[in-house]
Parts: structure tokens; sequence; C-alpha cells
């Protein structure tokens, strides 16, 4: 799934510029963000914390990435290093993407924090 794949890079890339407009074009209205910390956001709440600088992402780095489709839905597990701020982490994550009105957008995310 080369679009998933893309639509992925298109919005890390913007977390890590602060773009909120593809954020809002990337990001479906009943996001469910749920960070390492358990704390989760909605899409307004998400983009809000990056447009304030109260998110810092840095950097992203993927590893192992697989996307599965079935039908409306694609679904993208794998691990990735993340350096949000002062914190640098790594994490597993599922992240979930639904086909709405011909666009493929993201529904939920969720990730556990790998021990130090």
């Amino acid at each position: 799934m080369d679009e998933i794949i893309a639509l992925e890079d298109r919005r890390i890339e913007a977390m890590i510029k602060g773009d909120v407009n593809v954020l809002e074009e990337i990001l479906a209205d009943d996001l469910i963000y749920t960070h390492t910390t358990a704390r989760i956001d909605t899409k307004s709440s998400f983009i809000e914390a990056i447009s304030s600088g109260r998110s810092n992402y840095r950097s992203v780095v993927r590893e192992d990435v697989k996307v599965r489709q079935f039908g409306d839905s694609a679904v993208v597990t794998g691990h990735a290093k993340f350096h949000v701020g002062d914190n640098k982490f790594e994490a597993r994550f599922i992240d979930v993407y639904a086909k709405q009105n011909g666009a493929w957008q993201m529904v939920a995310w969720q990730s556990t924090r790998l021990p130090d």
C-alpha cells in the first residue's frame, strides 16, 4: 500500500514542520490518538499541541513498517524512534486509516513505549 506509506510520510513531515494544513487533511475529524503515556488526543487537540509547540516532534524514524488493507480500512504497524522535545524513546505502533469520501484519513493511533 504505497499510498498509505506516502500519507504516513507526509503526516510525519507535517508533525515535524508544524504544517497544520497537511495534518487537517490527513487526520480524520473523529481521530483518537493515544500516546505512549496513555494520554489521548482528538484531531483538534493534537493539531493544537503541534501548532503551539507543546508537542515538538524533532524526528520520527520508522522501521519494520507493514500495511494491511481490509476493504476501506488499512492497518499500519511498526517500530519507531521518536525525538520529541528533549525526549528520545522508541515505541511500537498501530495506526488505522479509513477511506472516507474517496480519500484515506488516519482514524486511530496507538503506541507502546519500549523499555529504555
